[in-house]
């Protein structure tokens, strides 16, 4: 799940809101965000800069600097390349290596801190994944209360055993994508759904259906062995490939379209072009 206005930088992505990186994942960049609670074995080549809380879980590994205005959290045997740099209270586990020193403010804690939320986050998951809806809403109405709105809306979820780099973004499921986002890399994931207005640099595959907004500028292919759906204005650079493809007439393909199962056109006020009026469009 990418939240609305996330952009990724040369070396940096910066999202608006959270950031949860499940266990084993694999990102390429740095990341700039409110709090960030990073799962096991979690590699994350550049800087973690955060204005809240920060959770490390044990082994995984940072390329660059961890900074954070208020507390820190490093699981057991976490490796920090750069230095720590905590304006609060700094909880650590055992045999931490921080190769370029650390500063706190607050209290420091030599102890293995539990990330709660990392394994709030993957029982949610499990509970989404089995389609018990209505457990996962009490869970979070109990936890959260009046909060509820504030978590998850503006949230960069990515899902255990994820990659990200600058060539490519392969998810084991779903993907999400907000309004008004930058992104750069090739698309790989089970199924697609991207809101308005967002730029990739970078071609889509899903084995499921893709749903394209409005306004957005997709400068790669789309392979899908469902069904695509563009919306009005949206400009595809390259081809389009899947089962069947929904289009509106604004929206504008510079390649080849195919599709075993035909190709539907929509208008403006959301009625299907007739036989001649395709006919007319040499389609």
């Amino acid at each position: 799940m990418i939240p609305d206005n996330t952009r990724m930088e040369e070396h940096t992505i910066v999202v608006d809101g959270d950031v949860i990186i499940g266990n084993h994942s694999d990102i390429k960049y740095g990341i700039i965000s409110n709090s960030a609670i990073l799962g096991e074995r979690v590699e994350l080549s550049g800087d973690l800069i955060s204005t809240s809380d920060v959770r490390v879980d044990i082994w995984s590994q940072i390329g660059g600097n961890v900074k954070t205005d208020t507390n820190a959290y490093i699981g057991e045997f976490v490796t920090i390349d750069g230095k720590l740099i905590v304006k609060g209270d700094l909880d650590i586990g055992n045999d931490v290596k921080i190769n370029g020193g650390f500063e706190a403010k607050g209290w420091i804690v030599v102890r293995n801190p539990v990330p709660v939320m990392v394994y709030l986050f993957l029982y949610i998951s499990e509970l989404l994944r089995l389609g018990k809806d209505e457990e996962v809403e009490k869970a979070l109405e109990e936890l959260f209360e009046d909060d509820l709105e504030s978590i998850g809306l503006n949230s960069m979820i990515v899902p255990n055993g994820s990659k990200i780099s600058i060539d490519s973004i392969r998810v084991p499921s779903r993907a999400t994508i907000g309004s008004n986002c930058r992104l750069v890399g090739n698309i790989r994931a089970s199924s697609l759904e991207m809101d308005d207005g967002t730029t990739l640099y970078g071609s889509i595959r899903t084995i499921q259906d893709i749903y394209l907004g409005k306004d957005n500028i997709i400068h790669g292919n789309i392979i899908s062995r469902g069904n695509v759906h563009i919306a009005k204005g949206t400009h595809i650079l390259g081809e389009v490939n899947a089962q069947s493809i929904t289009i509106h007439e604004t929206a504008r393909v510079d390649g080849v379209m195919r599709a075993q199962g035909g190709i539907v056109f929509e208008r403006e006020d959301d009625n299907i072009l007739s036989d001649r009026e395709l006919m007319e469009l040499d389609i």
